[in-house]
């Protein structure tokens, strides 16, 4: 007989009934079909083997389980049996059992047996399909977080319902704070000007049920533009309607300031042949102009009015070839000698001249030098040309008065001059084109004072940077390359 604790711990204590070959085959087919935690909860104490003359031991988990040749010496012997099983499936001892056993044994006939076998079987298919299924989803969104692309996954109404680990960084806020927002409100920080409107890709791929995108630009807390490319792909379901769409977003900013080199570069070209055409075809009417104004000036008898006329004709022909020698100076090729160059000594030098224009537009200057700067390999008098360009320009933006500053520093790879003013900022959709050619705010020169510094800086191999915020100020960095020590040993050998 079984230990009474053994009995204790199991919630059903069973008492089996049948012939040996259908017992072992029973019991076989369960323990091979039930999962730890029903074995758990089950325990046979007993068998019933009516007819059999030798009863055979029978073992459940390592421990002896008794047999009778009858039902009724089983139950006296074990009254803790609460379950019987009949696993002959004979209807004369079926009918016999029901009217002998009392209420509280449950009496499991051979049908019902073999179903709940079928349906341990089916839990056990349902427990593994789990673990399969988790086991997919947990690679799947392994490799979703492993994306350096944010991405969202929507409801139809654009809600956000999950995400990947991108968007949890860039954001950087849990998920629990994301979800139930607006996708604009993650992706565009504002519900204008892409949400709502044809631009925006989640309403097009809700209208035409067809993937959609758009290019977005935002600002950052630094002042720096940064370039989006978001893109929107529908989730179908059985009735192919749409009930979910994922939304991606792409930072761009790299490959659009490659662009814009690239179209810049193009430009220059053009210039460059443009410029060629009208030193020939413009200069030579225009010194035939201002000779015949010059002399029509010297001539007696010329009434004030007319003089007035033929000064206003000098002074633009005079404009317009101050023109044209700067678009000739901007399209030919830097040829300058590049030597050493003390960032620091040039920056005082360039400040003491500008310092007197600084004073009368009550701008304070202030200068922040870093003491042991690297020298920079470039020519001496196009970066201070440069400088010049930069601390205008800061002027012009700070006609009420402000605040200069022109700092020098390193970096790992740089060199770096720095210029901030605290002047009007420059506006976001203008951004992409003050490096341009010939595109000025002020009406008046040529325009090719910043493109100028660019082209300088990138054919020493430099770099240019811009920070600005509207109505707090604008920061452009220069970042000049050091002048190497194994420069003077190579030159050398």
């Amino acid at each position: 007989m079984l230990p009474a604790d053994y009995n204790d711990e199991k919630r059903y204590v069973i008492g089996v009934i049948g012939d040996i070959p259908a017992l072992l085959t029973f019991w076989q087919m369960f323990k091979d079909q039930s999962n730890e935690d029903v074995l758990k909860e089950v325990g046979v104490v007993a068998a019933a083997l009516p007819g059999e003359t030798v009863l055979p031991e029978t073992h459940d988990a390592g421990k002896l389980i008794p047999t009778y040749a009858g039902y009724r010496a089983m139950l006296e012997a074990h009254p803790e049996i609460n379950m019987v099983i009949e696993a002959t499936g004979r209807t004369g001892l079926v009918l016999e059992l029901r009217k002998f056993l009392p209420v509280s044994i449950t009496l499991v006939e051979r049908g019902a047996a073999n179903f709940f076998i079928n349906l341990l079987t089916t839990g056990k298919i349902w427990v593994a399909c789990k673990a399969d299924l988790l086991q997919t989803q947990n690679m799947l969104k392994t490799i979703i977080d492993q994306l350096s692309q944010e991405m969202l996954f929507l409801d139809n109404k654009g809600i956000v319902l999950d995400m990947n680990k991108a968007v949890l960084d860039h954001a950087g806020k849990s998920k629990k704070t994301l979800v139930g927002r607006s996708y604009c409100d993650i992706f565009t920080g504002t519900d204008e000007p892409e949400c709502g409107y044809e631009k925006d890709p989640f309403g097009q791929t809700m209208n035409t049920g067809e993937s959609a995108e758009t290019v977005t630009s935002h600002v950052d807390s630094d002042g720096r533009m940064q370039y989006y490319r978001v893109y929107t792909h529908p989730v179908y379901d059985e009735d192919k309607t749409i009930n979910h769409v994922v939304a991606i977003r792409r930072d761009i900013t790299q490959r659009t300031s490659i662009e814009q080199r690239l179209q810049q570069a193009e430009k220059l070209a053009s210039i460059g042949e443009l410029s060629t055409y009208m030193a020939h075809e413009i200069r030579n009417p225009l010194f035939a102009i201002s000779g015949f104004a010059n002399s029509l000036m010297r001539m007696e008898g010329m009434n004030d009015k007319a003089r007035e006329k033929i000064s206003v004709i000098l002074e633009e022909s005079k404009r317009l070839d101050e023109i044209l020698k700067s678009l000739m100076n901007f399209t030919r090729p830097t040829e300058a000698q590049v030597a050493e160059v003390d960032i620091n000594e040039l920056i005082n030098a360039t400040m003491d001249v500008m310092s007197l224009p600084c004073k009368n537009q009550s701008v304070e200057c202030s200068v922040d030098l870093y003491g042991t700067a690297a020298k920079v390999h470039a020519n001496p008098d196009l970066i201070k040309q440069c400088l010049i360009n930069l601390v205008k320009n800061s002027l012009e933006a700070m006609e009420n008065g402000g605040r200069l500053l022109v700092t020098s520093s390193m970096n790992a790879e740089y060199v770096v001059l720095s210029v901030e003013d605290t002047g009007h900022g420059i506006p976001l959709d203008i951004r992409d084109k003050i490096f341009s050619p010939f595109f000025s705010t002020r009406g008046k020169g040529s325009g090719l004072g910043l493109a100028q510094t660019r082209k300088i800086i990138d054919e020493i191999g430099g770099d240019v940077d811009l920070v600005s915020k509207e109505g707090v100020g604008t920061k452009i960095t220069l970042y000049l390359p050091p002048l190497l020590a194994v420069a003077e040993d190579a030159d050398s050998e």
